[in-house]
C-alpha cells in the first residue's frame, strides 16, 4: 500500500505544478523583489510582504522589538488612523494579518483580484511612512508583556521551551525568545520601535509574494506604481553569526506549577544551505518523521501505545532557516511516571534508531507524509505564497520549491541511520525537565502577573 501512495502523491505533485504557471520574479529599482504565481481556481488573490528581519536580527537589551515593531505597523501612518488598517482591508472584503519569527516577519492580506491594488496602496504606504506615537506605543507594549505572561509566564512547557534554547545556543540570538524578555520589553520605549523600523523597513529588504488570479504583468505594473517611488536604504552590515561547537551535554531544569512532568531534548542539526548538494537536512526531515510523525511513529507507539509512559509524544525541525537548525523529541508523562524515565526512554529510542536504522516500510511513510504536505500546500494561495517567501527571505531561491520534493523521494534508509548517528549524540544534546510542582504555587522569584492579588 504504501508504494502505491508514494506514487498517487508523486503523481498528484506532479499534476500540481503542471496545473499553474511558475512564479514570476521581478526587482524594482529600489531593490523591491517581486515573485508572482498564477493560480486561477478562485477570484481572490494574497499578498505577502516579508522583511528579513526577525528577532534573530536584534541585539540584547531590545529583544522583542521586531516582535513589538509588528504591532505598531497597525497603529497608522501619515494618513492612515491608529487602528485604521484592518479596518479598511475588512471593508474591501479581505482580511489581513501579520507574523514575527526568528528569521523574517511578514504582513499579509487575502482579497478579491480587484482589491490588490487597494491593499498595494495601504501596504507601500506603511512600508515607508509609520508614525509611531508615544501613546499608542505606551499601550502596546503593556499588550505585548499580556501577549508574553499569557504565552509563556503561564505555560510551563513554553517556558521549558525557552529555557532549553537559552540553554543550547551559547551565542547564537536564536537563545533568545522572539516575543523578547519581560525585562526587556518593561525597559523598551518608542525611540526603540522608530530605530527598528528605520534601520530594517526598506523596499531593498524586502520581498513582495502575489499568489491568485492574477496577471503577472499586471501585478508587476501595480507593484512598480505603489512600491516603485520608495526609497532605497542604507540597512545594517550583517555580520555572520555562528554557534561554537558545543562540546558536551547540556541540562537545564525547569521548576512550575504544573500536574506532570515534561521532557524536551533538543540536537543540534543542519539546515538547509544548498538543495541541489544537501542531503542531511533531507535525511533529518525523513528521520524526524519516521520519530514522531503520526501515530504510527516511533515515539507515540512505543512510549504511549506500548510502555504508556507517556500522554503524547513528538518530534520537530525545521528544513528551511537563516541560523543554526535543532531536532526536538518531547514526551509528556503519564500519571506514575517522571522525568527521569522519560528521558531515558527517549534516548533508548534514539539510541536503537543509530544502531539499527530505519525500516523500509518507515522511510516509505515518513516519504509519503512529506511529499504529500507539498501537494496539500499547492492547494492554498496562503500556503503557496508563505513557501515562495520562506525561501527567498531565508537566503535560498523560490526557484527550489520543485527542487526539495524531488531531494527527499532520492534519500535512502543508510543515509537516515547515518544522519541520526552523527547528530542525534549526546555531544550535540540539550536535556530540559519540566519539574512539576503543586498547582497553585509560584516558584520563588517569579512575579505575579499584572493584576493578581
Amino acid at each position: 500500500m504504501a508504494p502505491l501512495q508514494a506514487a498517487i502523491v508523486s503523481a498528484a505533485l506532479v499534476l500540481a505544478s503542471a496545473a499553474h504557471a511558475g512564479p514570476r520574479v521581478f526587482t524594482l529599482s529600489n531593490g523591491l523583489r517581486v515573485i508572482v504565481k498564477e493560480d486561477h481556481r478562485a477570484p481572490t488573490v494574497v499578498q505577502q510582504v516579508w522583511y528579513r528581519a526577525g528577532s534573530m536580527d536584534e541585539s540584547t537589551g531590545t529583544t522583542g522589538v521586531a516582535h513589538v515593531l509588528e504591532h505598531m505597523m497597525f497603529k497608522g501612518t501619515r494618513r492612515v488612523g491608529p487602528e485604521e488598517f484592518s479596518r479598511l482591508v475588512a471593508e474591501a472584503g479581505g482580511r489581513d494579518n501579520a507574523f514575527t519569527s526568528t528569521d523574517y516577519t511578514v504582513y499579509h492580506e487575502q482579497v478579491h483580484r480587484d482589491r490588490l491594488p487597494f491593499v498595494m496602496s495601504l501596504e507601500s504606504d506603511r512600508m515607508a511612512n509609520l508614525k509611531i506615537r508615544p501613546e499608542e506605543f505606551a499601550r502596546e507594549i503593556k499588550v505585548v508583556m499580556e501577549e508574553r505572561r499569557l504565552s509563556y509566564e503561564d505555560q510551563p512547557r513554553s517556558l521549558l521551551d525557552e529555557s532549553l534554547l537559552a540553554t543550547a545556543f551559547a551565542a547564537h540570538p536564536y537563545k533568545w525568545p522572539t516575543i523578547g524578555w519581560m525585562q526587556d520589553l518593561q525597559n523598551m520605549t518608542w525611540r526603540d520601535a522608530a530605530a527598528w523600523y528605520k534601520s530594517w523597513y526598506a523596499p531593498n529588504n524586502a520581498t513582495l509574494v502575489v499568489v491568485g488570479d492574477v496577471d503577472p504583468d499586471q501585478v508587476i505594473a501595480w507593484a512598480k506604481r505603489y512600491y516603485g517611488p520608495l526609497a532605497r536604504k542604507a540597512v545594517p552590515a550583517r555580520k555572520p553569526l555562528s554557534e561554537p561547537e558545543q562540546r558536551g551535554m547540556k541540562r537545564v531544569v525547569l521548576k512550575a506549577p504544573a500536574e506532570l512532568a515534561y521532557v524536551r531534548l533538543g540536537y543540534k542539526a543542519p539546515a538547509l544551505r544548498d538543495p541541489a548538494k544537501d542531503w542531511e537536512p533531507f535525511a533529518v526531515s525523513i528521520l524526524v518523521k519516521v520519530l514522531g510523525g503520526n501515530d504510527a511513529a516511533r515515539l507515540n507507539q512505543i512510549l504511549v501505545r506500548e510502555r504508556r509512559i507517556a500522554t503524547s509524544a513528538g518530534a520537530e525541525y525545521e528544513l528551511i532557516s537563516r541560523g543554526p537548525g535543532m531536532v526536538f523529541l518531547n514526551a509528556a508523562a503519564a500519571q506514575g511516571h517522571g522525568g527521569s524515565e522519560l528521558e531515558t526512554a527517549l534516548r533508548e529510542i534514539v539510541a536503537r534508531v543509530v544502531a539499527e536504522g530505519v525500516s523500509a516500510e518507515e522511510l516509505q511513510r515518513a516519504k509519503v507524509q512529506l511529499l504529500a504536505q507539498f501537494v496539500y500546500r499547492r492547494d492554498s494561495f496562503f500556503a503557496q505564497a508563505l513557501e515562495l517567501g520562506e525561501l527567498e527571505s531565508s537566503g535560498l531561491s523560490f526557484r527550489d520549491a520543485d527542487l526539495i520534493p524531488e531531494r527527499f523521494k532520492a534519500i535512502t534508509a543508510e543515509q537516515v541511520r547515518s544522519a541520526a548517528a552523527k547528530y542525534l549524540v549526546d555531544d550535540g544534546l540539550t536535556v530540559a525537565v519540566l519539574d512539576p510542582q503543586p498547582l497553585g504555587r509560584r516558584p520563588s522569584g517569579q512575579a505575579a502577573p499584572a493584576g493578581a492579588h
